[in-house]
Order: structure tokens, then sequence, then C-alpha cells
């Protein structure tokens, strides 16, 4: 499931699971480059727009972009910055599982 932040809080959205967080922007052409590839993951995907949700970005340190991090049940298990292929993410996601 991807999933976009609109107004609710993103920590009631993670809390359970395994949640893949993208941290991203319109205009970054590595984040849409990574877009079609979080598309195909069976993995829950939210996208946080770091324009929009400064706060949360912040919070986490994201400093560059596209930052994935992945949870579980609302426990950050692992950030990495910058764009990743369909397998480099399924690996990512391996680690936590």
């Amino acid at each position: 499931m991807l999933k976009h932040l609109e107004k609710e809080n993103y920590k009631d959205v993670i809390k359970e699971g395994l949640w893949i967080v993208d941290f991203y922007a319109d205009w970054c052409g590595p984040c849409r480059m990574l877009a079609p590839i979080l598309e195909q993951l069976e993995e829950n995907v939210l996208k946080i727009n770091v324009d929009s949700h400064e706060d949360i970005a912040r919070e986490y340190g994201v400093m560059s972009i596209p930052t994935i991090c992945i949870f579980q049940d609302g426990k950050l298990k692992i950030k990495e910055i910058g764009f990743r292929s369909l397998e480099e993410m399924k690996q990512l996601i391996e680690k936590v599982k």
C-alpha cells in the first residue's frame, strides 16, 4: 500500500507492522526515479514531502533526499540516503524482517 501523508499523524500510520517511509520532494530528480520502485514493493510505503512536513524531516535528521527510513512497529530500524534499486530496497527490507 502506497500512502501520501496528508493531515494525519504519521506516528499513528506507522505504529503497527513494517513501513517504508520515503522523505521526498516533487522537484527532486532521484526522488522521482525512486517513486516507481516503491510502487513495486509489497510492503506499506508512506511518502512524506519534506517541503510540506519540514518538522518531521527535521525530527529524523533528513538533510538530503530521497531519504528512506524503515520502521518496524513504529521504531526506526534503517535510515538510508539516496536512490536505491528495487533489489537494494528488497535487501534493506529483508534486514528488518
